[in-house]
């Protein structure tokens, strides 16, 4: 099972979305360690969204299409 997920920070008030192979858990540890990356700016990411896919390949285009809004007002529909 893959996944598509939304995290938010309430510290940044920003959005991530990104997609990985289950379990969630495993990879909001990751992006909440020590790391130069986006996520490593806050450690209080938390996952306001998730959907499942059975292909990586269906979770990535999905990510992508969500990227694709730019669109702030978007991605809170979806958490909602």
């Amino acid at each position: 099972m893959f996944l598509c997920y939304i995290l938010f920070s309430p510290t940044l008030n920003r959005y991530y979305v990104g997609h990985c192979e289950a379990p969630l858990e495993q990879r909001l540890k990751k992006h909440l360690a020590n790391h130069k990356g986006f996520t490593g700016k806050a450690k209080d990411w938390a996952a306001v969204h998730v959907e499942t896919f059975d292909s990586k390949e269906a979770a990535y285009a999905r990510e992508r299409y969500i990227k694709a809004q730019k669109s702030r007002a978007y991605i809170e529909s979806l958490c909602a």
